[in-house]
């Protein structure tokens, strides 16, 4: 799961957005649980021991990586405009902090974690703020 949602990101590397992202001004609270969930979401799937398999939740897990995927489909369609990263879809803010959220959240529940539901809330935490501040940046241009 971990590799499903960060490779995508490893795009950036190949095929930067055209503009520059903007600069923001991050509260250090905020930015210590971004990074902090990003490394737990990372780990903590790998390091844990799965509880009883609950499959229902398993179809919201496939949802929330196809959705994300699709998403950076987008970003490199629309020829990798950085605004893309943060637009939103269907009046839904920043899709791209929260799917993969939804899809970490979802994990945990899926494989009975408590462990990984937790890491998807220390994300959640810094991931979505940092998201919408990043693209409050736009509204205001």
């Amino acid at each position: 799961m971990s590799v499903a949602v960060l490779a995508p990101n490893l795009l950036l590397v190949r095929f930067p957005p055209r503009q520059p992202l903007p600069r923001i001004s991050v509260p250090w609270p905020i930015g210590v649980a971004e990074r902090a969930g990003q490394a737990l979401c990372l780990v903590v799937p790998a390091v844990t021991e799965p509880g009883a398999m609950r499959w229902g939740w398993g179809a919201a897990v496939a949802a929330s990586v196809v959705a994300y995927w699709m998403l950076w489909g987008r970003y490199l369609v629309t020829g990798r405009r950085a605004h893309a990263l943060y637009a939103p879809v269907w009046h839904v803010p920043v899709p791209m902090a929260l799917l993969p959220v939804a899809a970490f959240l979802a994990t945990g529940l899926w494989l009975d974690d408590l462990w990984v539901v937790v890491a998807a809330m220390v994300l959640a935490a810094g991931h979505i703020p940092v998201a919408v501040l990043t693209a409050r940046t736009w509204d205001r241009a």
